[in-house]
């Protein structure tokens, strides 16, 4: 994006070594970015409380660290810690006393050596400006990321919104502010902020543009832009809100599109686990469902059998024809049929919303959410993508994932790719400021 103060102020150009600082990290996309691009940059302090996201970040990037810092504590005092850290299993609120007391003490103390390792402060709202360190300000450069949560803006969510004071998840914006409020003048030089498109969209634009005047008012220059994964070499239509903001007279450029080379098929693995493809088990409950909800599934038959379908969602019901190579879909919110082919992905999420774009992706996997519901034609079956796709898509490399995956179930990697930044997409943007 080019404004006036692209042509009023030199573009900031890092020229120190960098310290991050991930709040809302989860498994660490802005440490990937800056690891793949080669950047001198030190691991500062992360502010993360999901126990799969720590525990994801521990593997992914200080997988070769074995102490255990655990070792001098009692049980119950590693019970009374992670409890008032408040540690969280389901990403929405924290464990109990109790929940965490019934836990074995093999998990408190991994849960526990996980934090120390990965320098993490846990909870946004306990968190002070004093435990980011933010030190020597003319020896280093220090980027902090808030990528704070998306439920209450999203689509899927429930429009509570993100205004100061609402008490949701998504209003804990203002947790970021409170800290840098207690900076006292000592700011880290970048802020970047990365949510869905609706952080400033009409429902929310009103405190979008309170953060963007509060952020003025620190002294920092701010520049937002949407921005979408296939622009960056990553064949997902995932687009998203990113907001640079640094501190002083200086312009940011958003980077240009890069031509995309690789579709959905380059991404997908070679030999997948039959476990990904539907079962006759579940065919067969499918064909009993529409035939006894005719009033709102719609389907095609074939010889007067289905040869494979998807999950049938009320008025969603793909089948394949095999004479013709191709699968049908019906579209709700189109009121017709989409085609899909091999190697391109259907996209089974909020069947009901009358908001959601085409649930065919043509080449390129639509949107990943922290459900598994995006599928793709493999050999004229239906399956879903495996988690190492979905990690690929989201720009990470395979001998990362499979550090990440060792410890995760199928259903936290999903909820884990799906929750995060696509690591290409940070690339191009540290890069403009390189």
């Amino acid at each position: 994006m080019t404004d006036i103060f692209s042509y009023m102020y030199h573009k900031y150009k890092i020229t120190k070594p960098i310290r991050l600082i991930e709040m809302f990290g989860g498994y660490g996309s802005q440490h990937f970015s800056l690891e793949y691009l080669g950047i001198n940059f030190e691991h500062h302090k992360l502010v993360e409380w999901a126990v799969p996201s720590i525990q994801a970040y521990k593997d992914g990037h200080y997988y070769n660290d074995n102490n255990d810092y655990s070792k001098d504590l009692t049980k119950d005092e590693l019970i009374d810690y992670l409890t008032k850290k408040q540690i969280s299993m389901d990403y929405n609120k924290p464990m109990t006393y109790e929940q965490i007391k019934r836990k074995n003490e093999q998990w408190l103390r991994n849960v526990y050596n996980n934090i120390i390792a990965t320098k993490n402060n846990v909870d946004i709202t306990q968190t002070h400006a004093s435990d980011l360190d933010i030190t020597n300000t003319d020896k280093y450069d220090y980027i902090i990321t808030y990528s704070f949560p998306c439920q209450d803006l999203s689509l899927a969510g429930l429009g509570k919104g993100m205004s100061r004071d609402s008490g949701t998840r998504s209003g804990m914006l203002w947790e970021v502010e409170r800290i840098l409020d207690e900076c006292n003048g000592n700011l880290p030089q970048i802020l970047l902020m990365e949510n869905v498109p609706q952080v400033k969209g009409t429902e929310n634009v009103g405190n979008f543009n309170e953060w963007q005047s509060k952020l003025e008012s620190l002294g920092y220059k701010n520049y937002h832009e949407n921005l979408i994964a296939t622009d960056y070499e990553i064949p997902q239509t995932r687009n998203r809100t990113f907001m640079v903001s640094i501190l002083g007279d200086y312009s940011y450029t958003f980077p240009k599109p890069i031509p995309l080379k690789l579709k959905l098929k380059d991404m997908l693995e070679t030999n997948v686990d039959e476990k990904y493809y539907l079962s006759d088990k579940v065919l067969q409950h499918i064909i009993k469902t529409a035939d006894e909800h005719k009033n709102y599934t719609q389907y095609d038959r074939y010889n007067g059998e289905f040869e494979s379908l998807c999950r049938v969602w009320k008025n969603l019901s793909p089948t394949i024809h095999t004479k013709s190579n191709e699968i049908k879909i019906y579209e709700a919110t189109k009121q017709d049929y989409a085609i899909a082919h091999e190697g391109d992905t259907i996209n089974l999420e909020q069947p009901n919303s009358k908001t959601r774009r085409g649930r065919v992706g043509k080449g390129v996997a639509q949107t990943l959410m922290t459900n598994p519901q995006q599928a793709t034609i493999d050999n004229l079956r239906i399956r879903k993508l495996t988690p190492k796709e979905c990690f690929r898509l989201m720009g990470v490399k395979d001998e990362d994932y499979e550090r990440i995956a060792k410890n995760q179930s199928d259903a936290s990697l999903y909820h884990l790719a799906g929750d995060s930044i696509v690591v290409n997409v940070l690339m191009a943007i540290f890069k403009e400021m390189l």
